[in-house]
């Protein structure tokens, strides 16, 4: 993609200068468009106070021009624009994440689609992610709280290390958050619970038996995330 080749790599000396983010920021810009900005909130419900209007797959394109770079990851997410945000998901290195940067870059998400991106691209892959999903489900802000479920969704997806006893001590946790009546909480938490019954039979009955006991809540938030998991899983 000619909008990228004038970023220059910071990998020799784990530096970056405003001219790089420009760079980006500038090659994300062009790549925008009006329309689709619209789109993000009107048919995707992506609202975010800073963004160009970049697809997804153009955001990818711009990531695996620049590689892995953590320090330019830094940098672009600092920013606070929406695409450079996301594109700092795919180029952040998950060995140098930290439980301090992980709970900050938690507290900038402001809608769900960077809150899955990170999650579903980087945060899973850290040995940090489990204390990550315990510590967040206490968030009271609704995507700090989203992060916690669409990280316990991505675990058991993408990492085999995990124990089954570990995995299922999180399940007290989908059950008291299936009382938020929050739109994007509560698809996180249903989201969450068919992810654990995916890993193997016996993880499969215990999210089963959760989901069914929610189902027959008689609170709209637990009942509408019981029944939501088994529809899935029929």
């Amino acid at each position: 993609m000619p909008a990228t080749r004038k970023i220059t790599s910071t990998k020799a000396n784990g530096k970056v200068s405003q001219a790089e983010v420009q760079s980006v920021l500038a090659a994300l810009k062009r790549l925008g468009s009006a329309r689709f900005r619209e789109e993000m909130s009107t048919r995707y419900g992506i609202v975010t106070k800073d963004a160009y209007g970049v697809r997804m797959r153009d955001m990818q394109k711009v990531a695996k021009k620049l590689g892995r770079n953590h320090a330019l990851a830094l940098a672009l997410w600092d920013t606070g624009n929406y695409e450079a945000r996301t594109v700092a998901a795919f180029v952040a290195e998950p060995k140098r994440l930290t439980p301090a940067l992980m709970d900050r870059w938690c507290r900038d998400f402001d809608n769900w689609a960077i809150c899955d991106t990170v999650c579903f691209k980087l945060f899973d892959q850290s040995p940090h992610a489990l204390g990550r999903v315990k510590s967040w489900a206490e968030r009271r802000d609704e995507f700090q709280k989203r992060a916690a479920f669409a990280l316990l969704a991505c675990v058991p997806l993408h990492d085999d290390n995990p124990s089954d006893e570990t995995i299922a001590d999180c399940l007290p946790l989908i059950q008291r958050a299936a009382a938020d009546e929050r739109n994007f909480v509560k698809k996180g938490v249903s989201w969450a619970l068919r992810s654990v019954a995916t890993r193997n039979a016996k993880l499969k009955a215990a999210a089963i038996g959760l989901a069914r006991r929610l189902a027959a809540s008689p609170e709209p938030a637990p009942r509408w995330v019981g029944k939501d998991v088994l529809r899935a899983l029929k």
